[in-house]
Parts: structure tokens; C-alpha cells; sequence
């Protein structure tokens, strides 16, 4: 079975469950073709990445005109199809908040990856978020006859889903995975009834080799760090609003912030303004080993996220028994039980998150040894990347076999 994996960006630093995802299904037999609009100019930090860069067919390293030379050869040779490919577009841009000409670029990104999926002869094409790259994968299956399904992350999707058309992409996909229980709600809440069928929950799944010879916490340090993108989504301002509480309160304490995104330059700034350099370190991008000795090194792992979909950080920290001091938001508490293998606040009420991180900083020794192998247990039992893609492999198969029938019929 041979199956496309489309991103928009790939391979990214935070985009290494994807990685895992398709590393485990080749040890399950399937053979992946892995297909990216972007990220062949990027800095790689991880060895890993650097390989799975070489496996990868970048679509828009063919240059502009190669690309509409790309077109023109798909409409002579279907023009039946790509006016039908022609009217998803406009459909897709009626409602849009990006303009008509981006999503004829889509298109034309379309129409490259369709002549993958027939060069490699795929049986199905699977994408990673239901933003542009499940658009590109839905018009390149319009073009060429494949089916396609796509991974719902949130928050994006749910917050955009009107402007990103994702009814009509759930309606023609044959089906969507959502990586919680909370993301399969928001699918049902936006999609046909009809459609709720095909909503399939699948975890981002951990290596055993990530959480293998975890070494004995070390809590003398009262270090906390919060990985992951920095972003207004990650709620990393309430958390310099935080640490500022608790210096304040003559609490001893070192947060690190293992990360890099658009709101840098800002937090290094309320940083300074507050004075809190001795107290917080932000890392920029890590790769995955240096996210885990980051991870090792702290008490627990803090995330004060304003809007999420399930983030891979947390069930990194808990395989490492890492307790999370997290918020009450989207799929979150489905892993994180306040009490015990963590704490849950109130999402954007920082008197309630500095206090929760002066709990955690407090507790002796055998809590945070307590909570953490709680931690673990449950997320090991959830996130198991042999089991999840069993089920992944699973879905695959029944479509790949339905379409080889309709098509033997």
C-alpha cells in the first residue's frame, strides 16, 4: 500500500509527531511518499529532520513557470476535470479570507502533486492540517481520480472553519482524523451530521526510545519549562505576568521557554521591562533531543495555552514523568487530571497560574515523583505510536480496498 503524505511545511521543528507518524508506518509496511509545499530553505536543527528533507518532494522548489507548465499539461490532458477543479475553487474562495488568486495558486501546487500521486501510482493521499495543505490535497485528488483524507490539529481549523472551507473538504474526503475527543466534537459541530461517520480519532503517537532511561527527577533545581512555538496561542505573556508574581513573592525559581515564533521579540521585551532576566531563559528552536534534556532538567512542564488542539509538549513531558501545569482548554484535560499528574488552571487568569506554579514549585520530592509516573502511565497508555497507527494503517487499508473494488467493478 502506498500512501502521500502532504504538509504545508515539512519536515519543521514542530512538526516532529508527523515525522514519528510516518516513520511508523514504514516499519508497519506501508510505503510513504512524502510530499511538502515548503521547507527545503529552512534551518534544520535535528538530524532527523535533515533525513526525511532528502526523502522529500517539494513542490514549489519547481519554480513558477515549471508549475504553470504543470497546469497547462493537467487541463489538456483532463479538461473535464480541472473545470471541475475550477468550480472547488471558487467554492473554496467564495468565503474565504484569503484572496481568489491564492487558491488558483493552490491550483496550480495542485497540479504538481497530482502528477506525483500518478508517477508514484499512490492509492491514497493523506495531509497533516486542514488548512491549505488539505485544500491542495483535495483539488490534486479532483484531478487525479485518488482519494484523500486529512489530520484536523486545532485550533485553526475550528476557529476558521467557515474561511477554510472545511465542510466541503470534509464532505469529499474519504475521512478526517481528529487527535482528541474535543477535536472530534469540534468536527461534528461544523460538519454535516451525515459526515459524522467519517470523523476517526487517532493520537499523535511517542516512540518507546523518547521515554526510554528517564534519570531520577532532580528537584533542588525548581525549574520549570514551557515548550512549544511562541505564540498568543501558547499564553507565554500570562507567563512572564506569572514568574513576575512570584519574584515578587521572593519565590526562587527558573523558567525556561524552549522556542521561537513571532511573538519573540515581544516577550524579550516584557522580559526586560520586568526585569526578569535571571529568572527566564528563552532557547530559540531545539531539536527534539535538546526538547528532551530541557524537559529532563525541570520539575515540570508548564503551558498556560489560550486555545490548542492537544499539544505534543505535554505528552512528551508526561512519558518523560514530568507533571504539566496546564489550563482547562480544548483536549487537554483529557490527559492532564488536576490533582494527579498535574495542575489545571483557568485559561487567562494569571493570579490563578502563578499560584498553581508556586504549588508545583513547593511540592516535595515524592509528589512530583507521584505525579509523574501517574503521568506517565496514562499517557503511555493513550499516545503509543505502534497503536495509534495500527489504527491509521487500519483506515488506510479499508479505503485503498474499497477503491481497488469500484475500480475492479
Amino acid at each position: 500500500m502506498r500512501i502521500a503524505y502532504l504538509v504545508n511545511q515539512y519536515p519543521a521543528v514542530s512538526h516532529s509527531f508527523i515525522r514519528r507518524e510516518i516513520l511508523e508506518l514504514e516499519r508497519s509496511g506501508v510505503d510513504v511518499v512524502r510530499i511538502a509545499l515548503l521547507g527545503w530553505a529552512g534551518t534544520i536543527v535535528d538530524d532527523a529532520d535533515r533525513r526525511e528533507s532528502e526523502r522529500t518532494f517539494y513542490i514549489q522548489k519547481l519554480g513558477l513557470l515549471r508549475l504553470c507548465a504543470g497546469w497547462c499539461m493537467a487541463f489538456l490532458s483532463s479538461p473535464w476535470r480541472m473545470l471541475q477543479a475550477l468550480a472547488l475553487v471558487v467554492k473554496m474562495a467564495r468565503h474565504s479570507s484569503r484572496a481568489f488568486a491564492v487558491h488558483c495558486f493552490y491550483l496550480v501546487e495542485a497540479c504538481a502533486v497530482a502528477d506525483v500521486l500518478k508517477r508514484r501510482n499512490v492509492h491514497h493521499m493523506h495531509a497533516h492540517f486542514g488548512t491549505n495543505s488539505a485544500e491542495v490535497a483535495m483539488l490534486a485528488c479532483c484531478l487525479s481520480g485518488r482519494t484523500y483524507s486529512f489530520t484536523a490539529h486545532g485550533p485553526e481549523e475550528f476557529d476558521k472553519a467557515g474561511s477554510i472551507g472545511l465542510v466541503t473538504k470534509v464532505r469529499r474526503s474519504a475521512f478526517v482524523v481528529a487527535v482528541s475527543s474535543f477535536g472530534r466534537g469540534q468536527l461534528y459541530r461544523w460538519i454535516d451530521p451525515g459526515d459524522w461517520n467519517k470523523v476517526k480519532v487517532v493520537h499523535c503517537g511517542l516512540e518507546p526510545g523518547f521515554h526510554a532511561h528517564v534519570p531520577p527527577l532532580r528537584p533542588a533545581e525548581r525549574r520549570l519549562v514551557c515548550v512549544g512555538r511562541l505564540c498568543e496561542q501558547k499564553g507565554q505573556l500570562l507567563l512572564i505576568r506569572a514568574a513576575e508574581m512570584l519574584v515578587r513573592r521572593g519565590v526562587a525559581f527558573h523558567l525556561v521557554m524552549a522556542g521561537d515564533g513571532e511573538l519573540r521579540a515581544e516577550l524579550e521585551r516584557e522580559i526586560a521591562a520586568r526585569e526578569l532576566g535571571d529568572h527566564v531563559t528563552i532557547t530559540g528552536w531545539l531539536s527534539s533531543t535538546g526538547i528532551r534534556d530541557e524537559l529532563l532538567k525541570a520539575t515540570a512542564l508548564v503551558l498556560p495555552s489560550l486555545a490548542e488542539g492537544l499539544p505534543v509538549a505535554i505528552m512528551e513531558a508526561m512519558a518523560l514523568r514530568r507533571p504539566v501545569l496546564s489550563t482547562y482548554v480544548a483536549g487537554i484535560p483529557e490527559l492532564v487530571s488536576a490533582g494527579v499528574n498535574g495542575w489545571l488552571v483557568p485559561s487567562g487568569c494569571t493570579e490563578a497560574l502563578a499560584a498553581a506554579m508556586e504549588r508545583c514549585l513547593s511540592a516535595s520530592p515524592a509528589e512530583i515523583e507521584r505525579m509523574g509516573n501517574s503521568a506517565q502511565q496514562v499517557v503511555l497508555e493513550r499516545h503509543d505510536i505502534a497503536s495509534e497507527t495500527r489504527k491509521l494503517v487500519g483506515h488506510f487499508g479499508q479505503v485503498v480496498g474499497e477503491r481497488k473494488h469500484a475500480i475492479g467493478g
